[in-house]
């Protein structure tokens, strides 16, 4: 495989490794999930999605297999800067 074939990560890709790996982030995808399908807290508790599931949703909502594909693609790059954007004014009203 050379190296056209798999675009390689750059700024984008790492700061979406890094909000994956946050738990923090994971916390929020547990409860914009809740929220999204009007669960309940004992139908899907806090800690439920992992760095794995934050990833998976990560690529799916910005319609690509590979974090990577951020820093080559404008429509993915815009779509991660307004999850990050709305994740970051949650993670502050949740500290207040």
């Amino acid at each position: 495989m050379n190296s056209q074939q798999q675009p390689k990560g750059g700024p984008l890709a790492r700061q979406a490794a890094m909000l994956c790996q946050d738990r923090r982030f994971q916390l929020y995808l547990d409860r914009r999930r809740r929220y999204k399908l009007g669960m309940t807290e004992s139908a899907l508790p806090d800690g439920t999605h992992n760095e794995q599931d934050a990833r998976d949703w990560l690529c799916q909502v910005c319609g690509i297999e590979s974090r990577a594909e951020l820093d080559h693609n404008s429509h993915a790059a815009g779509m991660f800067r307004t999850i990050r954007h709305r994740f970051n004014r949650w993670n502050a009203r949740e500290k207040s």
